[in-house]
């Protein structure tokens, strides 16, 4: 993969390397201290955003959602998305393309990551199933969705400081 580096810093600090950003994601799932924000556009064109239980794997961004929800009824009508997370150190915008994962190796696999980081989730069909979710993914079964990344901007909250976007290629 090919990454171009954008300095969007107007102080002097040199861009921030992508390697930054990507350890500041490892590991990451989304919790009620460690909030993340899909947002999608609607036929019309405005906007929609609302918090997901997100997390990183494979070098992008897994979800689930209800296709019944509003974002996954615009997901299906055009699939660009951002998902806006704040790290340690680091508050990142992730902007990709989102598909439903309908391999069952993957969704197993995805479901045993989930069940050892506590949400008991078990593969229905194409689907994910368990006795909760986030209440913004709308009622079971709920669908994976993989966010493959195109582009991200990032913002330093510590030292050192800047601001930065990568392409991804």
């Amino acid at each position: 993969m090919t990454i171009d580096t954008i300095n969007l810093d107007h102080y002097g600090q040199p861009p921030l390397p992508w390697e930054r950003a990507r350890a500041a994601l490892e590991g990451f799932a989304a919790a009620p201290d460690k909030p993340s924000y899909l947002s999608t556009g609607d036929p019309d064109g405005r906007p929609h955003t609302t918090g997901i239980g997100a997390f990183w794997g494979d070098g992008g961004i897994y979800f689930t959602s209800g296709l019944s929800t509003r974002k996954s009824r615009n997901l299906a009508a055009n699939p660009f998305c951002t998902i806006a997370i704040p790290l340690s150190g680091i508050d990142l915008v992730l902007e990709g393309t989102a598909a439903v994962v309908t391999d069952p190796e993957r969704l197993e696999h995805i479901a045993a990551t989930a069940r050892a980081g506590g949400w008991p989730a078990e593969v229905t069909g194409d689907a994910l199933t368990a006795p909760f979710s986030a209440p913004s993914a709308g009622p079971p079964p709920w669908h994976l969705y993989f966010v493959t990344l195109e582009s991200a901007v990032g913002v330093a909250t510590e030292p050192p400081d800047g601001a930065t976007r990568w392409r991804f290629h």
